[in-house]
């Protein structure tokens, strides 16, 4: 017999499996004998009380024996002589779009810009290190996109937009713990992405598909209404009747080749601020309302919205017990975004902390069109790459001291590597998100007191939240509304906002390119 329940226990009883069967034992009226095994099929923290409990759902196996469900993956066929379909980025769109052709028996070629996870490393240390940026190997370019190397959160809210569990399925089939089809917000961590990546690759390459690293698109091949194909930096050409276009939201030079060539694209509003880091010990302790955590709680996590002036201002991608990484994606720009490894081990949590923008922000530059909102985005990193001394040196200010307006005359260690400099980070901000941010932190500090501190510290800028532009596509085809055959996807395009929802999006595109390709057969 099997039995469902939702119970709510004490961290130490959700964390020892001996304590959670006696807890169910004695809840339930059993022989100790009787059960068998408790299965957890979800987990969250409530945290809203004074003592922080669990949220359990759990299955109990009632004088029956437990036998796992098996996670596998699909049985890709071979398409090496499939017809192609490419597929312009391998972030999680891309990688998720070329299983789904694989499933579908349509051959992916992929071409990326960056290397591969683990030649992408030395890249990240030329820019945590040297101060160098290489415009097509950092945190945002490369094999698993921005989401390899920035932390690996797979929580999502749109749910109604794909198969999540699907998407989750794949990655426990390639090699991520199963635990992530338990919690409530589950997290892969950077230290254990780069492997997971390298086999979904090793799966694509096995069963027939193509993957070009190093190769950056710089042309589309296409007449008024189709698309025929894409052509490499290189002057390679690559011909297809499909083009997933699933660059990410940092591809500024797809943007303009667009935008130049006349394809419709939209401004898209985005929201920018700073990243705050605080100690870790200080956000479990007003979370958790307790001086130290424990054993049985994770590193606390902490998600806030405010109404500023009539705009959101909120925290957005927070990385528990996690480290500050500098995003930038070409010379002469700071950029910042936050990463946790899997264990959240980090003495410091960091959360960006932006301000909800509107299509009137963007009048001063207008003169761009839709890449107005990416100009204006652009200009902020770069003012801050200025005041920050010319170099990936973020500018900072301790948190108290950017409420008041005071340049701090000293900053503590942070986590983010290049390293930072003293700077009234009114310099570096335009004045609407400079003011809005003070009150919204003032405004943070009413709902989680002890969070306004000069322990904490902010680095300008967080102004990658999103892609500035949106490109238009039919709601039913997923095709681009001008040109047949070419499918905007993901993050960049404007249609997803982390790992899960692009995925999901990845392999909705594939499935409308494969049901094309079968009406047209």
């Amino acid at each position: 017999m099997q039995k469902e329940l939702q119970i709510r226990v004490l961290p130490e009883v959700a964390g020892e499996s001996h304590l959670l069967e006696e807890y169910l034992i004695d809840k339930e009226g059993l022989a100790p004998e009787d059960l068998r095994h408790v299965q957890v099929l979800r987990r969250s923290i409530n945290a809203r009380s004074r003592q922080a409990y669990y949220n359990l759902k759990v299955r109990m196996y009632i004088n029956e024996e437990f036998e796992p469900d098996e996670i596998s993956l699909p049985d890709y066929p071979n398409v090496s002589n499939a017809e192609e379909v490419i597929i312009i980025g391998a972030g999680p769109a891309g990688l998720f779009a070329a299983l789904e052709l694989l499933e579908n028996g349509l051959k992916p070629v992929i071409i990326e810009r960056g290397k591969n996870a683990k030649d992408r490393i030395q890249d990240l240390k030329g820019i945590n290190v040297r101060h160098e940026v290489n415009e097509d190997s950092n945190y945002c370019f490369g094999e698993g996109g921005a989401g390899t190397y920035s932390d690996g959160k797979l929580y999502t809210r749109s749910k109604k937009r794909g198969d999540v569990r699907k998407v989750l399925d794949l990655l426990v089939g390639f090699g991520a713990v199963k635990n992530i089809l338990v919690e409530a917000h589950p997290h892969i961590g950077t230290n254990k992405l780069p492997d997971i990546i390298a086999n979904m690759r090793e799966c694509i390459l096995q069963h027939g598909g193509d993957i070009h690293f190093n190769t950056r698109v710089t042309d589309l091949i296409a007449d008024s209404s189709s698309i025929k194909g894409v052509i490499a930096q290189d002057g390679t050409r690559f011909t297809a009747k499909s083009v997933i276009l699933a660059t990410g939201h940092s591809a500024r030079d797809i943007f303009e080749l667009l935008y130049r060539k006349g394809i419709e694209i939209e401004l898209k509003p985005l929201a920018i601020g700073v990243r705050v880091e605080h100690p870790q010990s200080l956000i479990d302790t007003i979370q958790y309302n307790c001086e130290t955590r424990g054993d049985y709680l994770p590193p606390a996590a902490y998600s806030i919205v405010k109404q500023v002036d009539d705009r959101g201002v909120y925290s957005f991608c927070m990385c528990p017990g996690g480290v500050i990484a500098p995003c930038a994606t070409s010379p002469g720009e700071v950029v910042t975004n936050g990463w946790s490894s899997s264990r959240r081990a980090r003495s410091t949590a960091n959360s960006g902390i932006v301000v909800e923008l509107k299509p009137e922000d963007f009048k001063p530059f207008e003169e761009f069109g839709p890449l107005a909102a990416m100009e204006f985005q652009r200009s902020i990193e770069q003012k801050a790459w200025a005041e920050g001394g010319k170099t990936q040196t973020a500018p900072a200010q301790r948190l108290r001291d950017f409420i008041k307006g005071d340049v701090s005359e000293d900053l503590p260690n942070t986590s983010y590597a290049p390293g930072i400099t003293s700077v009234e980070l009114g310099s570096v901000l335009p004045d609407f998100i400079h003011k809005n941010l003070k009150e919204g932190f003032l405004q943070f500090d009413r709902s989680m007191r002890g969070y306004l501190t000069n322990d904490a510290v902010v680095h300008a800028p967080e102004s990658r939240t999103s892609s500035p532009v949106k490109i238009p596509r039919n709601r039913e085809t997923l095709e681009h509304v001008q040109i047949a055959g070419l499918y905007p996807c993901g993050e960049g395009a404007g249609y997803a906002g982390g790992i899960v929802s692009a995925a999901m999006d990845g392999m909705r595109c594939a499935k409308q390119v494969k049901m094309r390709r079968g009406n047209e057969a």
